[in-house]
Order: structure tokens, then C-alpha cells, then sequence
């Protein structure tokens, strides 16, 4: 299949021929669900850790005597119920990974990448490279595109985009060997390189 080629003012100069089995692929909803999950998963910390009954300080006495204060009875003061006293079921670090093999991963890639360009959400350029780090040049190209939302990915990551890129809000960069699944459904329009184009393809092949 092809793909229309634009220059950095939205001004078609030509097409881009691709592979179908990467930008034509059938739309795998179940399978994009599992990857992304699985990916936002990965990204969870899992470091929440509390303290029990037996971790907390204090307590190795009896409060006060079994009988005649008028007070319930209680044998130590790091129970749950007490200010200052352990959790009951204290969190403990865990790892909130999930399994997803390569070969799935790959597919549920080019099942977004074609549901992209089936939506017209994919426009491709010839280069994104800035001639400086304002931020304000790249806002103006932006404008003239009339987006808003947008990933930008490119083969090499250009300093002058990646710092131009910093203080636009709803706007991203990436190399195309760090794109995730979760970055391209994220945004409302991505714009690749063509060469970024070239690394997914062969990547995804």
C-alpha cells in the first residue's frame, strides 16, 4: 500500500510505499486490549510497603490491668485498632508484570499502526528536524497543521526537538525505537518520520 508524504507544512509532495502486512493489518481489539494492559501494568511502581502489628514500635506491655478500670480489655496497643497501631493486611511490595510474548507484542503494533492510518490519524513528513530550540517554532508548525494532540517520532532524536517539544502541552517526541502501544493511542494524530517510518516497518516486519 501507499502513504501520502507531506513536508512539514502539510504540502503533499509524493507518496510512500509500505508494507501491507505491517499498515494494513486487520484491527485485533482483544489483543490490544492484553498488550496495553500489560504495558501500563509494567509501568506500576509496586513499592507501597506498611507495617504490621509485629513492625510497629511499643506495645510489649499490657495498657492496663485485665479488670476493674471500666475500659475493654486490651493486651497490647499495636493492634489495628489503635492510633499509631500495625496494619491488619499491610501492603507489601509486589510486581505487577504481565507476561506478553514478542510475537503478540508485534502484532497488536501493526493492529494500532493500521487502525491509525485507516482513521487518518498517521501523517507522514520528511523530516522534523528544527533549525532552533524555541519553542515557539515548533507551536507555529503545529498550528499551520492544526493539531493539538500529537506524537511526533523520529529515527534520531533532533536536541532542538527535543527541547522545543518540552513546554507544549498535549504534544510528544519519540525515536521510533521507544515507541509503545500506550504512546500511539494516547495522542490524536501521530507524525512520523520517513525514516522512522522505515525502522518501525523493519522492526515490525
Amino acid at each position: 500500500m501507499e502513504l501520502s508524504l507531506y513536508d512539514t507544512g502539510k504540502k503533499k509532495t509524493g507518496n510512500l510505499s509500505v508494507t501491507d502486512a505491517v499498515f494494513a493489518a486487520e484491527y485485533n481489539e482483544p489483543l490490544i486490549h492484553q498488550v496495553v494492559t500489560a504495558y501500563m501494568a509494567g509501568a506500576r511502581a509496586g513499592t507501597k510497603r506498611q507495617k504490621t502489628r509485629a513492625e510497629v514500635s511499643g506495645g510489649n506491655s499490657k495498657p492496663w490491668k485485665q479488670k476493674g478500670t471500666g475500659r475493654a480489655r486490651a493486651g497490647t496497643t499495636r493492634g489495628p485498632l489503635w492510633r499509631h497501631g500495625g496494619r491488619a493486611f499491610a501492603a507489601r511490595p509486589r510486581n505487577y508484570e504481565q507476561k506478553v510474548n514478542r510475537k503478540s507484542y508485534r502484532a497488536a503494533m501493526r493492529s494500532i499502526l493500521s487502525e491509525l492510518v485507516r482513521q487518518d490519524r498517521l501523517l507522514v513528513v520528511e523530516s522534523l528536524a528544527l533549525e532552533s530550540h524555541k519553542t515557539r517554532n515548533l507551536a507555529s508548525r503545529l498550528r499551520a497543521l492544526k493539531l493539538e494532540s500529537a506524537l511526533l517520532v523520529t529515527d534520531k532524536m533532533d536536541r532542538n526537538l527535543a527541547l522545543a517539544v518540552r513546554n507544549i502541552p498535549g504534544v510528544d517526541a519519540l525515536e521510533a525505537r521507544e515507541l509503545d502501544p500506550v504512546s500511539l493511542i494516547h495522542f490524536d494524530k501521530v507524525i512520523a518520520t520517513q525514516a522512522a517510518l522505515a525502522q518501525l516497518e523493519a522492526r515490525l516486519k
